[in-house]
């Protein structure tokens, strides 16, 4: 696998299949060394309850055990998994998760449609010639569908739509039977899907139309296979692929270039989706792009590792849009982290992402008062929990959410059990960081902050102001001392002096 410590690694847990790439990282530049793809139709074993069955999660954890032995050597930190569509929509993700994560050997993140449809852009556009000009990207995935315009490697719209080749073709083809109706019925389907935002989408405008992914790539190679089209798709070419899939009639019976069997039974309903699009957006011609959301993922991660995080962006945006004070952001901001590297041993709070976790939720703690400034602290965790938050997966969201939540007034202990178990400690500890720093900063004054020191037994807190301080804010140490009421009822001790 070349130098390991040089190797950054991204995982797709898609609707339809996983896929895996490794690629040696020197300069800014990647150089692919690995691929691996499996088809594991995740979103076929979603039941009418949409629980995942017993049967496709063994199928998924024995795909990415594989991928976990490819990826041994790769150092923490520096793998990138995210499930997509059907995870986000399966009940029993979290039982999913565990054991996947236990066989992969990395962390998974859950993202939302509109993270993925980001990053599929960004893999897109690095794969590439940047020209400038505005770009629609279309990827149709198993479960959801992503329509990206944007320009160089900035997305401008967003859209993720829930349908999907999985999906359409077990809804129109169960039985696997292709008749022109069934076809039309499915393109239909897919037109209202795309209706809301296909008048948008053509008044803004592009001057180049891209399509990524296994769905798009298959059609293209069956239209030039069969002499319908010399590059890329066009809107001919995919007629006449319709017509020959339902002059086939049947899944078993379609013998096409770049379709092969295991991708057959989801081929007539992908069909139908790009037909769909080409008709709504009024496209005469597509090209392809071998980059799609695991590139997006390797160069998502790439910035993080270089300290240009996008989370970053997004943190200090939604702060300006939601009108947050800035100067007592960053007096909690410093007073968090100051406490946090006090305790970050004793607490095994000592990584940089349970730091800059903290970070972000001081910052943004107060972006309920965009809202109302009564109960501001529940607004705020309801904003980060559905805000469209490019670079967070769900998961950070709601880590973020329960600490702006419990920031203030009683300890959610109930939002708290509602967390994977392996956040509970982590999360509640962090949170008595934010909550003291807020704590200290109410009287929103610029007064500088004291050295205070922490010792920790525990979930015992002791603080030590220098001499005479707390005798000088009468306020502050009875908010600390009713603070530690707060905490008592959570299973913390906290003393002051």
């Amino acid at each position: 696998m070349g130098n390991a410590s040089q190797c950054a690694a991204a995982v797709d847990l898609g609707s339809n299949s996983f896929h895996m790439i490794v690629a040696e990282v020197d300069e800014s530049r990647l150089m692919v060394i690995d691929k691996m793809r499996e088809m594991v139709r995740l979103a076929g074993g979603l039941d009418e309850t949409n629980r995942l069955s017993e049967e496709v999660m063994q199928r998924a954890v024995e795909c990415l055990r594989r991928f976990g032995q490819r990826l041994h050597a790769v150092p923490k930190g520096r793998v990138r998994a995210v499930g997509t569509n059907t995870l986000r929509k399966a009940r029993n993700n979290a039982e999913f998760t565990a054991r996947a994560e236990e066989a992969l050997g990395h962390p998974i993140d859950i993202i939302a449609g509109y993270e993925e449809a980001r990053l599929i852009y960004l893999g897109v556009s690095h794969s590439l010639e940047d020209d400038g000009r505005r770009r629609l990207v279309v990827d149709i995935g198993g479960g959801s569908t992503e329509i990206i315009l944007g320009r160089k490697f900035e997305p401008r719209r967003m859209e993720s739509l829930h349908m999907g080749c999985v999906g359409s073709s077990l809804r129109y083809f169960p039985d696997g039977r292709i008749t022109a109706d069934r076809m039309r019925a499915a393109e239909i389907a897919a037109l209202q899907e795309l209706e809301p935002i296909a008048t948008v989408y053509r008044q803004i405008g592009w001057e180049s139309s891209i399509g990524a992914s296994g769905t798009v790539l298959a059609i293209a190679e069956a239209a030039h296979d069969a002499g319908w089209c010399k590059d890329g798709i066009s809107a001919a070419a995919l007629k006449k692929l319709s017509r020959a899939l339902v002059a086939a009639g049947n899944v078993a019976q379609v013998k096409l270039a770049g379709v092969p069997a295991e991708r057959a039974p989801v081929f007539p309903g992908g069909v139908a989706i790009l037909a769909a699009i080409f008709e709504a957006l009024e496209i005469e011609q597509m090209s392809c792009a071998s980059g799609a959301l695991r590139e997006g993922l390797i160069y998502d991660l790439l910035g993080r590792l270089q300290q240009d995080d996008i989370r970053e962006r997004t943190v200090a945006e939604l702060a300006e849009r939601y009108r947050i004070d800035g100067a007592q952001a960053d007096r909690v901001k410093r007073t968090a982290v100051a406490l946090w590297e006090t305790v970050r041993a004793q607490w095994q709070l000592d990584t940089e992402e349970h730091q800059r976790l903290l970070g972000w939720a001081a910052c943004l703690h107060e972006i309920g008062l965009s809202v109302s400034h009564s109960q501001y602290h529940k607004h705020s965790a309801y904003l980060l929990n559905n805000l469209d938050m490019p670079g967070f997966a769900r998961g950070e969201q709601q880590r973020m959410a329960f600490l702006v939540r419990a920031h203030r007034r009683k300890f959610p202990q109930t939002e708290l059990q509602a967390l994977p178990d392996d956040d509970v400690q982590p999360v509640r500890r962090l949170c008595v960081l934010l909550r003291l720093a807020v704590l200290l900063h109410r009287a929103r004054s610029g007064v500088e902050m004291p050295r205070i020191e922490a010792e920790i037994d525990g979930d015992a807190l002791k603080l030590r102001f220098p001499d005479n301080w707390l005798q000088a804010y009468p306020l502050t140490a009875a908010d600390l001392e009713l603070e530690a009421d707060y905490l008592k009822a959570a299973g913390f001790k906290l003393k002051s002096r």
